[in-house]
């Protein structure tokens, strides 16, 4: 969609049925209010916390949905959100406060807002000049969307289920040998690299496959990188 012109954006005061703007300052500028708005249920599905690229902006857009009068607020995010203590301690504060929190199987796409079931507000891929966001009221649109949403949540983990046991904890050996696999080493050089026989990595590979449950080295290293497990 092409990118509105700033005088098409509102029509007689009111904002445009659908427009594209490019990066967080914009977006806070042309459409900061809808997080203001939210009466209702304010929702976020997303692939970690750092859904914006400004930190500032950020806590603009956190504390105009607290300060609003939303009644519910449901986050549903990728496992990477729980790569480190800061987001899990993040989450269950959130939690703590009354939001519900659930975590996807799997990465999720691009971010995702639907603010009452009227307005939704999609992110694009990262770009040098900003991400494009596209922001909408269309129903069908709006509906659609959130259909979608709504099926990815029934299908996700609470987050207290998931951090008491979906995801796997691996120790700094474990993390190693995770590492020696994304570099595409040999075994040979990987184990002699690592300090350990031959026999002893493959054994370390095979354990941490099943920690993984994965059924192939590739399908490890793509199950690290959903549960957010750096090497």
């Amino acid at each position: 969609m092409p990118r509105s012109p700033p005088g098409r954006a509102r029509h007689n005061g009111r904002m445009a049925e659908s427009m594209t703007v490019h990066g967080d300052v914009e977006l806070l500028a042309r459409a900061g209010h809808l997080f203001s708005s939210v009466r209702e249920e304010f929702v976020c599905a997303a692939r970690d916390l750092d859904t914006w690229p400004r930190p500032a902006a950020r806590q603009v857009a956190r504390s105009r949905v607290r300060d609003s009068g939303a009644t519910r607020v449901r986050k549903l995010l990728s496992p990477a959100a729980l790569a480190d203590e800061g987001g899990r301690a993040h989450l269950n504060e959130l939690a703590a406060r009354g939001a519900r929190v659930r975590i996807a199987a799997s990465a999720l796409p691009h971010e995702t807002i639907i603010i009452d079931r009227r307005w939704a507000i999609l992110a694009g891929a990262d770009a040098p000049g900003g991400r494009a966001y596209t922001v909408t009221a269309a129903p069908t649109l709006v509906g659609g969307v959130h259909a979608l949403f709504e099926a990815a949540w029934e299908a996700a983990t609470d987050l207290a289920s998931f951090l008491r046991g979906e995801q796997p904890q691996l120790d700094a050996g474990s993390r190693k040998v995770l590492r020696a696999l994304g570099s595409g080493a040999t075994d040979e050089a990987a184990a002699r690299e690592l300090g350990m026989s031959l026999r002893t990595y493959r054994r370390r590979v095979a354990e941490l496959l099943d920690a993984l449950d994965a059924g192939s080295r590739f399908q490890a290293g793509v199950r690290a990188g959903e549960l957010g497990l750096s090497g």
